[in-house]
């Protein structure tokens, strides 16, 4: 995950040669038209040179790959604003800043702004150098993608509130037969804690969103309760998203990622499945799967009809770089 870092402007030195840095835009956009000052001379005025334009910093190498994961985020969804470099340019559906995207709303969900918890003292970066298993130290609950604006909280996941959830709860996402199996599987694979969190918006789609968090990177991958053979309450058959399996493919070129069925941008693996017709119901479910160092994190989208893509997408992307 991005962190923008805001640098205090400082007084310029008394030299008669140098001007005044030009300050930089909130949005993030570098450019505009420097205007000349103007100074009364006494009889007459008279206009000083515009300052010269400063020169815009190349990118940090460590958000190259934020910047290829973004613009592959764009052919998914069509919402991230390529190149501004705010790690979270996809939380807000402002469409004016978006060329060509300026009359129609394309389903975005606008989210708080986002940030993570603050770390104990000394703690490494889940993806820091010095913490080879991706091991998250910051509390799980902190982690969890907040509801957006306008939605109401879902009692069905029955957290606690510090977004605490327990396996017997998590575990009536999935149909009641395979659900002892799936407890034997948390028990003895490494499991220490669960966080969750469930939200519904006005047009109807259930958003249900679980962190598990692992002994070890091993145990994570270890788990079988989130892939394409997963086996959830009122659920069909499941297979690849095509949108997003389609956006992937067109940005191959574009991007470092490798696949097939799966994404892999800020250290976190991302599989993106959805339930296939004919449905057992008449909704619809989505699910993404993000694994992390430590963490296996799972959205559940559900709505009437069929789940859209860009507000699931969205949140899947957000959530990654929260635990990213």
């Amino acid at each position: 995950m991005s962190e923008q870092t805001t640098t205090a402007a400082t007084e310029p030195e008394p030299v008669p040669a140098a001007t005044p840095e030009p300050t930089a835009q909130a949005s993030g956009t570098a450019g505009g038209t420097a205007a000349g000052t103007v100074a009364d001379a006494g009889d007459g005025i008279v206009e000083a040179p515009a300052p010269a334009p400063a020169a815009v910093p190349a990118p940090p190498k460590d958000r190259r790959k934020l910047f290829a994961a973004l613009r592959w985020t764009a052919a998914v969804a069509v919402f991230a604003a390529v190149g501004t470099g705010v790690a979270y340019g996809i939380t807000v559906p402002e469409r004016t800043d978006i060329p060509g995207l300026s009359t129609e709303g394309d389903g975005r969900w606008t989210f708080p702004a986002l940030s993570q918890p603050a770390l104990p003292a000394g703690a490494p970066l889940p993806q820091g150098p010095d913490n080879k298993d991706g091991t998250h130290y910051a509390p799980l609950g902190g982690l969890l993608l907040p509801a957006p604006v306008g939605a109401k909280a879902d009692d069905a996941v029955k957290a606690d509130k510090d977004g605490a959830v327990s396996v017997d709860t998590f575990l009536e996402e999935y149909t009641p037969d395979t659900r002892e199996k799936l407890k034997r599987s948390l028990e003895w694979d490494g499991l220490r804690q669960i966080a969750g969190r469930g939200w519904t918006t006005p047009d109807g789609t259930r958003t249900h969103v679980y962190l598990l968090r692992f002994h070890s990177s091993g145990f994570v991958d270890a788990f079988k309760g989130c892939d394409s053979n997963m086996q959830l309450n009122g659920v069909s058959a499941l297979d690849l998203d095509d949108v997003w399996s389609k956006a992937k493919g067109t940005q191959m070129n574009s991007t470092t990622l490798d696949f097939p069925g799966a994404a892999n941008f800020d250290g976190t693996e991302l599989s993106v499945y959805q339930e296939l017709k004919p449905l057992l119901g008449d909704e619809q479910t989505k699910i993404g799967c993000l694994r992390t160092g430590d963490v296996l994190g799972m959205v559940i989208q559900t709505r009437k009809g069929e789940v859209a893509p860009v507000p699931f997408h969205q949140s899947v992307i957000l959530q990654s770089q929260l635990l990213s």
